[in-house]
């Protein structure tokens, strides 16, 4: 990947500032180091522009580190094809990678894996294909049965949990989800029976219900917090509408097929044991990093208007920053705050102006 290009184009500087940029910090140098003394390798690029490019070169690096494991893991299994290939390679985030990956990563052993052991994947494959026949569902399953799966009800039964896992695994269908999760979802949080709260902290929160978008960062930390303190119990719910019309775009349902109660069914199990329960996850995980992120942006305002009071009552301040090879940054301040006066000396050599 060109680091710089992307960075320049996401940031909005330009791309040999990025390179330089990414230079310097890959030499080891500090960010306040490259802001204050590289300015005229970066182009002039200031603290906060330079820890944002940090932050998103870390980030696109990660992406890249995970996206080679990836691919290396999914190649190593004979499964890898150009679509998918193709479709890695344009993912821009972990989490759009990660549901990727998921129907190929190694996992504990699961309902799904014993039913395919048993042979049930040809009908799975059947009930997701949505087959148009004039066979019943029992003639459908009959060539499956045998000593492990005796019954048509067994036949039917495992590969539903083959259909249920291979819908809850597939990408789109988890994005989907997601999205509509953050849009549409709600999060409630309740206290849980008997948990003890002597402050009544959290009484806010004791029957607790908004919308996922319309909650604000203080109201995330504060629940999470109460929820690792073990007073609050909080869950998010996708209203059935919105997880059904996801996994519908990318699942074809036949009302004409014999096996479409099975897939169905699988759908309802799939979202309920497997699906919903994962994007509550990636909801909780991704509300928690806005809110964290909001929270040290707040923090980082009270600071810098802490740090502009006057450091002295009363008092006019003159401030030396040292530099050698660039002068000394000199500055006063007067008694109210206010910039008397700025200027740069060389004090040293090869100037000696002392």
């Amino acid at each position: 990947m060109n680091y710089p290009k992307r960075i320049a184009a996401e940031l909005n500087v330009a791309e040999r500032q990025a390179a330089a940029a990414i230079e310097l910090f890959d030499e080891g140098n500090t960010l306040p180091f490259i802001a204050r003394y590289r300015k005229e390798r970066t182009g002039g690029l200031d603290e906060e522009q330079l820890r944002r490019l940090k932050s998103l070169l870390d980030r696109l690096r990660a992406v890249a580190d995970r996206r080679r494991t990836i691919m290396s893991s999914i190649e190593e299994q004979g499964k890898m094809t150009p679509e998918l290939r193709e479709r890695l390679v344009a993912a821009d985030s972990l989490t759009a990678l990660e549901d990727l990956y998921r129907p190929y990563k190694p996992k504990r052993r699961t309902r799904a894996d014993a039913a395919r052991e048993r042979g049930l994947e040809g009908l799975a494959d059947a009930i997701l294909e949505q087959v148009r026949t004039d066979q019943t569902v029992a003639e459908l399953a009959a060539p499956f049965l045998g000593e492990d799966v005796p019954t048509v009800e067994e036949a039917l039964a495992g590969a539903r949990d083959i259909v249920a896992q291979t819908i809850s695994d597939h990408p789109d269908v988890r994005q989907a989800t997601r999205e509509r999760a953050l849009r549409r979802g709600v999060l409630r949080a309740e206290r849980k029976d008997g948990a003890e709260d002597p402050q009544a902290t959290y009484q806010v929160y004791y029957t607790f219900k908004s919308p996922v978008g319309r909650l604000q960062p203080h109201q995330i930390l504060a629940i999470n917090r109460g929820e690792a303190e073990d007073v609050l119990r909080v869950r998010v719910e996708v209203p059935e509408r919105q997880w059904r019309e996801a996994i519908g775009a990318a699942f074809r349902f036949d009302p004409i097929s014999p096996l479409h109660e099975e897939l169905l069914t699988a759908a309802e199990d799939g979202a309920a044991r497997l699906l919903l329960p994962a994007i509550e996850r990636d909801v909780r995980r991704t509300l928690t990093e806005r809110a964290e992120a909001r929270a040290i942006r707040v923090f980082g305002a009270n600071v810098q208007a802490l740090l502009s009071q006057p450091p002295l009552t009363g008092q006019t301040v003159l401030g030396i920053d040292p530099g050698f090879r660039t002068g000394c940054k000199v500055a006063v301040v007067d008694p109210s705050g206010r910039v008397v006066d700025t200027a740069t000396i060389y004090p040293h050599e090869p100037q000696g102006e002392w």
